[in-house]
C-alpha cells in the first residue's frame, strides 16, 4: 500500500484553531473523499509537539493501492478542486507551506 502525506508546515493565525479544523472538515474533506482510487483518508490535527520541532497543524494521509493509482489521481481534474478548497481555507487560517511525501506503508498489530 502507498500512503501520500500532505504536511501542512507552518502556523495557524491567532485564535483560528477551531475555525481551521471546522473548515478543513467541512470544505476540504468532502473533496478529498471523492478522490478516485483512494482507500482511506486520515485527517490529523496537531495536539502538541516537542520543543524546537516544526509546527504541523494538519497532516493529511491518503492510502492508495499502488503508485499507478497515485499517478492517475495526480493527473485527474479533481485535484484542481482539492487545491481550490485547500487554498480557500488556508488563506483564512494558515501561514506556511504544504509539502508531500509518498511512502510505502506497512501496518502491524501491537505485540
Amino acid at each position: 500500500m502507498i500512503t501520500r502525506y500532505a504536511m501542512f508546515e507552518g502556523s495557524l493565525h491567532e485564535g483560528h484553531t477551531e475555525a481551521f479544523r471546522r473548515d478543513v472538515l467541512a470544505e476540504m474533506l468532502p473533496v478529498w473523499q471523492r478522490f478516485p482510487g483512494a482507500l482511506a483518508i486520515r485527517v490529523t490535527f496537531a495536539e502538541g509537539l516537542d520543543e524546537g520541532a516544526p509546527e504541523y497543524p494538519l497532516i493529511l494521509a491518503i492510502d492508495w493501492p499502488d503508485m499507478a493509482t497515485v499517478e492517475a489521481f495526480l493527473a485527474h481534474p479533481i485535484r484542481k478542486e482539492g487545491r481550490a478548497a485547500t487554498e480557500g481555507v488556508l488563506v483564512r487560517h494558515f501561514t506556511g507551506r504544504i509539502h508531500h511525501h509518498v511512502t510505502t506503508a506497512h501496518s502491524f498489530a501491537p505485540a
